[in-house]
């Protein structure tokens, strides 16, 4: 019988497989860096068939390393990078152009247009989300615009429109599913998430012809089995969720209140709201968090562009640091008595700002102000910009606030103990790690095993989940508030929507 899961995770910046146990313990990982490339100011795109050989080599070689072969894998789960859009030709699958990154901002004029006509309220209250570059509908319709023939192609039915679950998945099948979840689904601007199906209206709106969507499922169930020359047998593809979704399963935030972040390139929060939809009148989104058995569980989520990507700045910009471990250490030298704040706007701001023309600047320097400074401010912006995500949720959910905050975290930097502290002192609120850091590839197994019954329901998985270490607040404070604000006005002075 097969004894083992894998989980695809396809990010911004690697793309892994990691295989686990039917206890959903990892037992081997494989990783590729995945490349950027920036062709114009605040443009980002990926190579999708580096993308798709990434994900057939790191799968294979994950099995290999476990000691495995295909028939020991009972199913495969999919997560990845959100909003990141690619659109192929249906009869060859070559993608017409390079995948748009979520970060990139080519379309924030566009986006300006359609909030100057009115249509911001009317898009929010189907989908949960504001006008933002971010989202994938703006960045169909760029590619639909600026690829020669594509237009003409898209309204015969000829191309495929896809986040990078779908692409994968289009391909992992031999061309034989176009599908999503509705996870994915939520984050594109063209889904009503009260339905979780696409909307005509919003369709017609970014000029996107329905013939292009995916069929939207279900987080856990039947997305296809991969062709058998890929890994040697065919695999059943059982799970799929975005990954700060997938990272919400793997964390076992199932009840409403719970909270969870995530800190990789970027970072992102989401707090559980249950089967209630909520409304954020402080510019979070409200998203689908998952959908199992056709019940949709809902989110507010807080998006922050630059976190761990502020750390690679430091790397492979100011040239700082020689490895991005190297961070923490120098932002220990720093002079306490200095007040340096980076508000790292390379893309923009998010929530709950969403200012898509603001750039990145640093603040409060001084004669005596050098490196140990700016890399601490880099670390600490994480911290400053988390505060001001729970500070939207409080006001958009008071029943949030009642609660006691526990924020469960995950992801590449959550490895450093003393940026976990500056967290929680400047939350003045409990920070949890886990034991198993890989949450969101965590989650992607797990849904596909649920799908496969090898693995417990969602009360049996929550109650294996184990914490690593809690990091409990310390900070004054008076300290904490000063700190605070001298964030939020390093922000304001940056904001180009005051």
């Amino acid at each position: 019988m097969p004894s083992h899961l894998i989980a695809i995770d396809q990010g911004t910046t690697s793309t892994r497989a990691i295989v686990f146990d039917l206890g959903l313990k990892p037992r081997a990982t494989a990783q590729q860096e995945l490349p950027q490339i920036f062709p114009a100011p605040g443009w980002v795109e990926h190579d999708p068939e580096e993308i798709w050989r990434a994900t057939v080599a790191v799968v294979r070689a994950a099995i290999a390393q476990a000691g495995l072969t295909a028939k020991d894998v009972a199913a495969i789960g999919i997560t990845n990078q959100r909003e990141t859009t690619v659109v192929w030709d249906r009869a060859s699958g070559r993608p017409i152009h390079n995948a748009i990154v979520w970060q990139d901002r080519r379309t924030a004029h566009f986006c300006e247009g359609l909030r100057a006509g009115g249509h911001e309220a009317g898009i929010a209250a189907k989908t949960g989300l504001v006008i933002d570059p971010y989202f994938s509908a703006s960045k169909i319709a760029w590619l639909l615009e600026h690829v020669e023939g594509a237009r003409a192609k898209a309204q015969a039915g000829a191309l495929a429109f896809g986040t990078i679950d779908s692409f994968l998945l289009w391909r992992l099948t031999g061309g034989k599913v176009h599908a999503t979840d509705a996870s994915n689904a939520a984050r594109t601007s063209l889904l009503d998430i009260s339905t979780a199906q696409w909307d005509d209206d919003l369709c017609r709106l970014f000029g996107v012809p329905d013939s292009m969507l995916p069929e939207v499922k279900d987080c856990a169930g039947a997305f296809g089995v991969t062709t058998p020359e890929l890994f040697g047998t065919a695999i059943p593809i059982l799970g799929m969720a975005g990954d700060q979704q997938a990272a919400t399963v793997g964390q076992g935030c199932f009840s409403p209140g719970m909270m969870k972040s995530t800190y990789g390139t970027g970072s992102f929060m989401l707090l559980n709201t249950g089967a209630e939809r909520v409304a954020s009148k402080n510019r979070l989104l409200t998203t689908i968090a998952y959908q199992l058995d056709g019940k949709r569980t809902y989110a507010l989520e807080g998006a922050i562009f630059i976190a761990g990507a502020a750390v690679q700045w430091l790397r492979d910009g100011l040239k700082i640091i020689a490895k991005s471990s190297d961070a923490g250490a120098l932002a220990a030298k720093a002079d306490p008595a200095e007040d340096v704040y980076l508000v790292p706007a390379f893309v923009g701001l998010g929530a709950p700002y969403w200012d898509a023309q603001c750039r990145g600047a640093i603040f409060g320097l001084t004669r005596n102000s050098g490196a140990p400074e700016i890399a601490r401010a880099a670390l600490q912006a994480v911290g400053f910009q988390t505060r001001d995500l729970i500070e939207a949720m409080h006001a958009d959910w008071p029943a949030s606030r009642r609660a006691k905050i526990v924020l469960r975290v995950d992801g590449g930097m959550t490895a450093s103990d003393e940026s976990m502290q500056f967290l929680a002192d400047i939350l003045a609120a409990p920070v949890d790690r886990p034991v198993v850091m890989e949450t969101t590839a965590l989650g992607a197994a797990y849904l596909a095993g649920r799908a496969a019954g090898l693995c417990p329901d969602l009360d049996g998985f929550a109650a294996q989940w184990q914490r690593d270490r809690r990091f409990e607040p310390k900070m004054e404070a008076a300290t904490r508030e000063n700190k605070y604000a001298g964030w939020k006005d390093a922000v304001r002075r940056t904001l180009t929507k005051q």
